[in-house]
C-alpha cells in the first residue's frame, strides 16, 4: 500500500516537471517571438531612418545647386539693367559729337578739334571699361543682318553691296557674356527699282526660254 503511495506522488512528480518544462519551454518560445519582432522593428526603424536622412541629404543637395546656380546668375547678370542704364551715356556722347560737327560756328576751329578729341577719349574709357565687365560691342557695318543681334530700321538703295548688307549703324547695339543687352539698330542695303526690274525681266526671259 506505501509503495503504491509513493509510485503516485512520483508520479505526480514527473508530472508537474513536465508542465514545468512545458511551461518554460512556451515562455522560451513567447520571449524569442517578442525578441524577434522587436528585432525586426527595429530594424524597420533603421530603414526608415535611413530612408529620411537619404532623402533629406538629396534635398539639401538639389538646394545647394540651386542656391549655386541662383548665386552664379545673380554674380553674371546682377549688373544687366545697370548696364543696360549706363549706356545711355555712349549715346549722349555721339549726339553731342554729331551736334558738334553740324553746328556751321565751330567748323575747322581748334575748339572743334581740342572737345572732339576729349569726347574721343571719354568713349574710348566708356568702352574699355564695358569691355573689361564683358559687355562688348556688337559689329554692325558691312555685315549681314543678324535678327538675333541687329533690328533693321530702314532700307537704302545700294548696288554695291548685297541685299540684307548693313551699310549704316544708327545705334551701336551690346551684348552682355551670352546675352544680349541691347540690338543695333541699323540700315541695310536694298536693290535699286532699276536692278529689281532687270531682275524680273532676266527671270521672265529664263522660264520663256
Amino acid at each position: 500500500m506505501e509503495k503504491d503511495q509513493n509510485q503516485s506522488n512520483i508520479k505526480n512528480l514527473s508530472e508537474e516537471e513536465d508542465k514545468n518544462k512545458n511551461s518554460g519551454l512556451s515562455n522560451n518560445t513567447e520571449k524569442e517571438n517578442q525578441i524577434q519582432a522587436e528585432e525586426k522593428s527595429q530594424e524597420e526603424k533603421i530603414l526608415e531612418l535611413e530612408d529620411k536622412v537619404t532623402r533629406t541629404f538629396a534635398e539639401m543637395e538639389n538646394q545647394r545647386r540651386r542656391f549655386e546656380k541662383e548665386k552664379e546668375e545673380a554674380y553674371e547678370y546682377g549688373g544687366f539693367a545697370f548696364a543696360k542704364e549706363a549706356l545711355s551715356l555712349i549715346d549722349n556722347l555721339e549726339r553731342s559729337k554729331q551736334i558738334l560737327l553740324n553746328d556751321e560756328t565751330l567748323k575747322n576751329s581748334e575748339a572743334l578739334k581740342k572737345i572732339l578729341e576729349h569726347l574721343d577719349i571719354i568713349n574710348k574709357d566708356l568702352i574699355s571699361i564695358f569691355s573689361k565687365n564683358d559687355i562688348k560691342q556688337i559689329e554692325s557695318l558691312n555685315k549681314k543682318l543678324d535678327p538675333n543681334f541687329h533690328q533693321a530700321m530702314m532700307e537704302i538703295d545700294n548696288d554695291q553691296k548685297e541685299p540684307g548688307t548693313i551699310i549704316q549703324e544708327i545705334q551701336k547695339g551690346f551684348t552682355i557674356k551670352d546675352r544680349l543687352l541691347r540690338p543695333a539698330l541699323v540700315a541695310v542695303a536694298k536693290k535699286t527699282k532699276n536692278d529689281e526690274e532687270k531682275d524680273l525681266q532676266n527671270k521672265d526671259n529664263l522660264e520663256k526660254k
